[in-house]
């Protein structure tokens, strides 16, 4: 016999789910970056009576792999509501910046194998940006040029492959970010010579990852510290890979992030 009344909380939950999904899309404006005949999907939200008089920080957040391809829609999934309440619009006021990889490529130069899990992962060393990289990074480019724009306030971050990707642009661009978050990420522990003093790092990991094992981000703990940094890292005992979503709930998140501003 059906129990209606949980299969009518659940189309509920769906509907609203759905209905808040369609909100945070409306609030960011589908937008491209074309560079050397390549393009980029981003999406974009604007402070909230933008006034090009004034200056703004600039978020970028890089998706993990389940929301790359073309759509220009999916890369919202994770985080985007963190921008949109009615709290951070009134007391954050930034830009902030969805960007999409495609479907076939990562944010970090990477060597993945899938046959295991958690994943075995392998950052060359000495390796020229991927293609949506070098879109990411020329798009920071011609944004920091716009007179709206603090550029004492740029900030990163990422989960999972963006999580990857987050260490790799800081890695590319160690003098650009005021402040970073890296969410079940992974990379390459000697490359934080390159930024470990220079910007502040929250790195979060679910203990129970079994995608990617939380050692990866122990090792880029480890790799930031031996180079003088002094970076926040969580780790959630109970979570699995979706430890995003306890990141995301964090309450000094964003409050922590724009206390970071550079000299």
């Amino acid at each position: 016999m059906i129990n209606y009344k949980r299969y009518i909380a659940v189309i509920l939950l769906v509907f609203y789910t759905s209905l808040s999904f369609c909100q945070d899309d409306k609030s960011f404006d589908s937008k491209f970056f074309i560079h050397h005949s390549d393009t980029l999907n981003y999406r974009i939200l604007m402070p909230k009576n933008f006034d090009a008089s004034k200056q703004y920080p600039v978020v970028l957040m890089l998706h993990g792999a389940g929301e790359r391809g073309s759509d220009n829609i999916a890369q919202l999934t994770h985080g985007s509501k963190l921008f949109t309440t009615k709290e951070s619009r009134r007391h954050f006021q930034s830009i902030v910046i969805f960007p999409q990889c495609p479907k076939d490529s990562y944010w970090a130069n990477v060597q993945i194998d899938r046959s295991s899990n958690p994943l075995v992962i392998n950052f060359p060393s000495n390796t020229t940006p991927t293609k949506p990289m070098a879109l990411v990074m020329a798009l920071l480019d011609d944004m920091v040029l716009k007179s709206y724009v603090n550029k004492n306030q740029i900030y990163v971050g990422g989960l999972s492959m963006g999580g990857m990707g987050t260490f790799e642009i800081l890695y590319r661009k160690p003098e650009l970010f005021a402040a970073a978050i890296a969410i079940c990420g992974a990379g390459n522990p000697e490359n934080t010579k390159e930024y470990a003093k220079s910007t502040p790092l929250w790195v979060f990991h679910g203990a129970n990852d079994n995608v990617i094992d939380p050692q990866e981000s122990l090792n880029m703990v480890s790799g930031i510290l031996k180079y003088g940094g002094k970076p926040n890292f969580t780790l959630y005992a109970k979570d699995n890979h979706n430890s995003w979503d306890s990141a995301f709930a964090e309450p000094e998140l964003l409050s922590w992030l724009f206390s970071n501003i550079k000299n």
